[in-house]
């Protein structure tokens, strides 16, 4: 594990902090801790008075996080999911930081089964003290559904032809335990692949997706954002798939347009609560350093007033 701690590099660090501005006495909250990279620079920009709450579900995370935290006032942490972002309360922050996603130290470490790359355990939840495993899903799941998650969350073509494939396997052989067993299917299913991109790619992330429920919290925690921020509090989230990105910029949008009612086309438009600021995508050094960050969004949006 240290090895993974070493090998761990934050994406696009001082752009997102950056875009937080923050107020040395402010309130900031980091949703996904990790490894502490975003948390750590935060931490180094506030004062004595500032304050960061960090939320993560990876119990090896808050293990971090509460070292971080050891002889540090400033920092508290919660093991939870940021759909619980919320129960900060009305206004309570100045800046709220999403950088979702799977982490480096999560995606090499074999035993917690989000890649095909190492064979391990099929896992993939991101808090292993609770829930269904990948592995425990698969057994049970009917053909149909499988598909439409792997469709729905992987964006897979061949969606129907791995969720077929995969029920043979286990009407044949039983169910399946590590991730190379499934990662083996996958491939024999997946006719064409696209070029640099592993078969397995489109049907691991979608189960991934799932099993984590990760955009139902993604959702919640984006709504929770209108009320946390405070006037003028900042919003920053760093997407890294298509599904993820395209709700932040819906989100946003929906948010940021101005609306009129074309029955009363001489009232004032009534304002919205947020302003979308920027897109920032990784500079070429950085994705030539890390090419992990190849597909991250970041996405700014700052609160225009306080909420009622």
């Amino acid at each position: 594990m240290v090895q993974n701690e070493r090998q761990h590099q934050t994406v696009l660090l001082n752009e997102a902090v950056d875009a937080l501005g923050i107020r040395p006495d402010g309130h900031y909250v980091d949703t996904t801790f990790g490894r502490g990279g975003h948390s750590r620079l935060i931490l180094e920009r506030l004062s004595p008075q500032g304050r960061l709450t960090v939320f993560d579900k990876d119990p090896q995370a808050i293990a971090a996080a509460q070292a971080m935290a050891e002889g540090d006032p400033r920092l508290s942490f919660r093991h939870q999911g940021f759909c619980h972002l919320g129960e900060l309360g009305v206004g309570a922050a100045d800046g709220v930081l999403m950088d979702l996603g799977v982490s480096s130290p999560q995606i090499d470490d074999p035993e917690r089964g989000f890649s095909f790359r190492h064979d391990g355990p099929l896992d993939m939840r991101m808090d292993t003290t609770r829930g269904q495993s990948v592995a425990q899903w698969l057994e049970t799941v009917e053909v149909p559904t499988l598909a439409e998650v792997i469709r729905g969350y992987g964006e897979e073509r061949f969606a129907k032809q791995v969720a077929a494939a995969i029920d043979r396997r286990r009407q044949e052989r039983g169910p399946f335990r590590t991730t190379r067993e499934l990662a083996e299917v996958v491939a024999g299913a997946v006719k064409t692949r696209e070029p640099g991109k592993d078969p397995a790619t489109r049907t691991f992330q979608a189960l991934r997706i799932f099993i984590n429920a990760e955009l139902e919290e993604l959702q919640q925690a984006l709504d929770a954002s209108l009320d946390v921020l405070g006037a003028d509090g900042r919003l920053v989230v760093i997407s890294f798939h298509s599904l993820e990105d395209r709700m932040v910029k819906q989100f946003m949008a929906r948010h940021s347009r101005a609306v009129v009612d074309r029955r009363v086309p001489f009232v004032e438009p009534r304002a919205m609560p947020l302003e979308a600021v920027s897109r920032v995508m990784p500079s070429k050094a950085e994705v030539e350093r890390n090419p992990r960050s190849r597909s991250s969004v970041m996405r700014v949006a700052t609160r225009t007033e306080a909420p009622a």
